[in-house]
């Protein structure tokens, strides 16, 4: 399978919530395992996707990407979290940054289990199966896309912890202009992204 199936947009969509309520839900919950309960205390340690939704992100922004690039991408809302309440801000910090990023990966891994055992028994070629594929795909393209160090995206916070103070600083104090250096991103070096994306889905389901 070298490139991820088409699915109606409907079913896109419920991917995708179904991808950013479990990233979401992780940064929440690593939060909360490094002794910060702020998500859980503001109705945000959950699995219900009402919690999570964002009108643009959530919603306008993948009905967007799906007209355009043929695939629907976005986000929900962040999850709040109080780095002064961690017991090791600075490494938990990153805990936390890389647990969202994370369980998208560990869904792509799922996924396509999913996708071979359909193959194993018989099932494989239906609707089913090319959702999974799809749910590969997504799930892959938001970890590595949620890893670039642009705020306000988890790769960011990464960077702020690691750089030197002053340098971190100056990434910290970037505000909004992330957001159109996130675009100008995309923009540039989308295919790149893809392709990155891209090589590790034909990995996972090399010989499907």
């Amino acid at each position: 399978m070298f490139y991820p199936p088409q699915i109606p947009m409907p079913m896109a969509l419920v991917v995708l919530l179904f991808a950013v309520v479990i990233h979401e839900y992780a940064h929440g919950w690593m939060a909360y395992l490094c002794g910060d309960a702020t998500a859980k205390y503001s109705g945000r340690l959950t699995l219900n996707p009402l919690a999570h939704i964002d009108p643009f992100m959530t919603i306008l922004m993948p009905i967007i990407f799906y007209f355009t690039l043929g695939f629907a991408i976005g986000g929900a809302k962040p999850v709040p979290i109080n780095p002064y309440n961690f017991r090791n801000p600075h490494r938990d910090i990153i805990k936390v940054s890389l647990a969202g990023p994370v369980s998208n990966f560990i869904l792509a891994v799922i996924f396509a289990l999913l996708v071979w055992l359909m193959k194993i028994i018989g099932l494989y070629g239906g609707l089913l199966s090319r959702i999974f594929e799809f749910s590969v795909f997504l799930n892959l393209l938001l970890g590595v896309f949620n890893l670039i160090p642009i705020p306000p995206l988890d790769g960011s916070k990464i960077l702020i912890a690691v750089l030197p103070r002053q340098y971190a600083y100056r990434v910290e104090n970037i505000g909004m202009f992330g957001i159109i250096l996130v675009i100008l991103f995309i923009n540039l070096f989308w295919r790149v992204l893809i392709m990155i994306v891209l090589g590790i889905y034909r990995f996972l389901l090399w010989g499907i």
